[in-house]
């Protein structure tokens, strides 16, 4: 066997969240390697990201001097300074209600569509990232500060050594034996250490068993080119430049633009769903999806897949542990609920955030094992909140209105916090969806729960949707400073300077602080 390298960190994994660790325990002095399983560029999904993720992209860029990475955080400046990574602009948030075997209706009250708003122009929007590009990038990056990228490597077993881990593998033909005093997975659900340390799982007990199946496509259609809602009124923002949901009875369809001519899609669908178009089958599958949402099959009729179809059996994970003395698992690796309303991303930076500042202010002290069990439980407590609204949501999906009220719980409370982060960048950050928010956290969940409650019993009884829907208003008022409690937009809801400047009491700022940001933020700017 070949003589054992000695690391600081291993990390398990080179997608972005692994490949940015590595680099920030780079630039806090550790040595780092970083190992992967396959080797880059390969295909991924999980691309869809948002302001909050952004805003963390940022912070995390800004803390670490990370100058390179750091203009992936807007659309603008990722097309300036790396026009070769692939990727797609993001504008907002785009949800049209499908009635099986009929083509959407577009409703005149636009009750049957939702439109957020995510930036106010391309230049500051959000991305979504061509993964194969992007994780790429990252890895090489992690590599030109110093990590040792062990790709291709094939991991036979970790076990604790000396207070540490001692790693072994093969590589290349030849047996790897690493020493290292802290692993960090990020290799996904049910990924290395959930293996090698035999964690116990668990599961979110409202969420239904969902199945996926998604892939590449070329040749997909533009909604404002089929003609999806025709309208005298122009949408917020041009609505196939967002993550678009088509949301029906048993499941919803994401689609995904980049700017090479690719598109990622794919369904989430519920068990019983999954069984009646036998998701498991792959592109046939797919095709008899289609067949019962004519409006979706009209933007597919010119598509091709770019690669095979990927198909899983059991989209949502859930760890039973997610550290433990010189170990953690990385939010991706330690559970994983849905891509609906893209929680992954900010889920998975605020955990690299976390960690990064363990390692920054404990490494080395008795405090680092206290550290550690603080990010055990908010990184389990997060990906809780996100599956309890997720399965809220699950639970409406028949409902479209109810849906798309449930849904702007998490649009208010990740825009307030986005807002009170760029405006007080002392503010601590509170949890995922402001879960601990004394007045806001338990209102979230007293609105999931309730819609949970009714599903068990076979549905809302006369006169709970309409108090529901009130309750639901009355949780997002106190966030909200985006107008999502406006009536009058009728569920299409830009972004907009006068809103943000109305809530600068919510915010608890003065209105000439929230008007400098926008100046210095080039809001105004043509």
């Amino acid at each position: 066997m070949s003589r054992t390298e000695a690391f600081d960190v291993v990390v398990v994994g080179s997608g972005f969240a692994g490949s940015l660790l590595a680099i920030v325990c780079r630039r806090l002095g550790r040595s780092v390697a970083l190992i992967e399983r396959g080797a880059h560029p390969r295909f991924a999904i999980g691309e869809s990201s948002s302001p909050l993720a952004n805003l963390l992209l940022e912070e995390l860029c800004d803390r670490y001097d990370l100058s390179r990475i750091r203009p992936l955080s807007a659309w603008g400046t990722w097309q300036r300074s790396f026009p070769g990574i692939a990727c797609g602009v993001k504008r907002g948030f785009t949800f049209y209600g499908h009635r099986l075997g009929h083509l959407f209706v577009g409703a005149a009250d636009r009750s049957d569509q939702l439109l957020v708003a995510a930036s106010p122009k391309d230049e500051v929007a959000d991305t979504h990232w061509y993964r194969a590009d992007f994780d790429s990038f990252l890895a090489d990056e992690a590599r030109a500060e110093g990590a040792e990228l062990l790709d291709r490597m094939r991991l036979d077993s970790v076990r604790t050594a000396n207070g540490g881990f001692e790693l072994e593998g093969e590589r290349a033909g030849r047996r790897v034996s690493l020493a290292t005093r802290f692993v960090a997975d990020a290799s996904g659900p049910g990924g290395a250490l959930a293996r090698f340390l035999v964690l116990p799982s668990s599961r979110f007990p409202d969420l239904p068993a969902t199945q996926g199946l998604y892939t590449h496509f070329t040749g997909v259609r533009r909604l404002d080119e089929i003609g999806i809602f025709p309208s005298s009124e122009a949408p917020p923002y041009p609505v196939d430049a967002a993550a678009v949901h088509h949301v029906f009875e048993g499941g919803w369809i994401w689609v995904l633009r980049f700017n090479n001519g690719i598109t990622s899609a794919g369904v989430a669908a519920t068990p019983a769903l999954a069984a009646e178009v036998r998701l498991a089958e792959g592109a046939p599958a797919w095709d008899r999806l289609l067949e019962r949402l004519p409006t979706v099959r009209r933007q597919f009729s010119e598509a091709r897949p770019a690669l095979p179809f990927v198909f899983r059996d059991s989209l949502p994970f859930r760890s039973g542990r997610a550290a433990g003395q010189n170990w953690a698992l990385l939010p991706s690796a330690a559970a994983f609920v849905d891509p609906l309303l893209s929680t992954g991303f900010p889920l998975t930076l605020l955990g690299v955030l976390r960690l990064a500042e363990a390692i920054e202010t404990s490494w080395g002290q008795e405090s680092f094992a206290e550290r550690l069990e603080s990010y055990e439980k908010v990184t389990l407590a997060e990906a809780d909140t996100a599956a309890l609204l997720v399965s809220a949501l699950f639970a409406s999906l028949g409902d479209f209105p109810l849906f798309a009220a449930l849904s702007k719980l998490y649009f208010a409370a990740a825009s307030f916090t986005e807002a009170a982060r760029r405006l007080s960048r002392e503010a601590a950050l509170p949890e995922f969806l402001r879960a601990d928010d004394p007045v806001f956290g338990p209102a979230l969940r007293d609105c999931c729960n309730t819609v949970l409650r009714a599903a068990a019993r076979g549905g809302l009884v006369a006169g709970e949707r309409e108090e529901l829907l009130r309750k639901i208003a009355r949780a997002i008022e106190p966030l909200d400073i985006a107008g999502l409690c406006d009536s009058s937009r009728r569920n299409w809801h830009p972004v907009l300077a006068e809103d943000l400047l109305a809530g600068a009491a919510k915010l608890r700022v003065e209105t000439a602080v929230v008007k400098g940001f926008l100046d210095r933020s080039g809001f105004f700017a043509p």
